[in-house]
């Protein structure tokens, strides 16, 4: 009977409630029943890939897109406050659920590590899904055990050559860009030789196998790179720093 009881003020300020409020209005003009629809359908992380490109557009115009994102590269500057009250109304109102490997990972990397030229050619189109990105990681032989990987990145000139596979790549196949871990040393230890990579998919030497899943949908593929030639500015950061980088991806994840 001595214990103390500790209570937590939840209560919203005034403001707090009357951005809840246009954030209620907002989904129940913006939310079509498609995207309602898509947005009830989901059972994993990613929602009816049509949806979500949807409804990324219709926030990026909104400028409620990049709630995590520094507002010197476009974030809408939200407290805490405001981000959860957004994402738990847009639960309730069944908002399908963004594609996000752009939005809450790639962006970040290149906001931090990236040139300002990288940052000026990417980041909007990031959120305006001109680019549609997804992630190079595992591999067939590299999975949890990700420094084992052996896609080879080689310098020739002002380009890498880059030959291998990544495989349970989600939506490799309704993406126009990737980005990777590659291979640009085998010298010291395995951690020490990865780079961080943007590939365009459309470059030449590029295969996507669809992996169909039970239901007979595909989200997952295999990507095979067979000399395809990438240009040396589309490096994040420093070469060999990618297993630096792809640790603060994963805190993102």
């Amino acid at each position: 009977k001595n214990q103390k009881k500790y209570y937590f003020n939840i209560n919203e300020s005034k403001k707090e409630k009357e951005f809840r409020d246009e954030v209620k209005g907002f989904l129940k003009q913006a939310l079509t029943p498609m995207l309602v629809r898509a947005g009830e359908n989901t059972t994993s992380i990613f929602s009816d890939f049509d949806a979500a490109i949807a409804w990324q557009k219709i926030l990026y115009e909104k400028g409620w897109l990049l709630s995590d994102w520094p507002k010197a590269y476009g974030g809408n500057g939200w407290s805490l406050a405001q981000k959860t009250i957004f994402e738990t109304e847009c639960k309730k109102h069944n908002a399908p659920s963004l594609f996000s490997l752009g939005i809450q990972m790639l962006g970040p990397i290149i906001i931090k590590y990236g040139t300002q030229a990288q940052k000026d050619r990417y980041l909007d189109r990031i959120a305006s899904t001109q680019d549609v990105w997804c992630q190079g990681y595992s591999e067939p032989n590299a999975g949890s055990d990700l420094a084992s990987l052996k896609t080879s990145a080689k310098r020739d000139g002002d380009d890498y050559i880059v030959n291998g596979s990544k495989i349970w790549t989600s939506y490799a196949h309704r993406s126009n860009m990737i980005f990777c871990l590659v291979r640009t040393s085998t010298q010291g230890p395995k951690q020490a030789g990865i780079s961080f990579l943007l590939i365009d998919m459309n470059t030449p030497g590029i295969q996507v196998d669809e992996i169909i899943s039970i239901d007979g949908d595909v989200e997952q593929c295999q990507v095979f790179f067979d000399d395809v030639r990438v240009p040396a500015d589309n490096l994040i950061g420093e070469e060999n720093q990618g297993w630096e980088i792809s640790k603060y991806l994963l805190q993102l994840e």
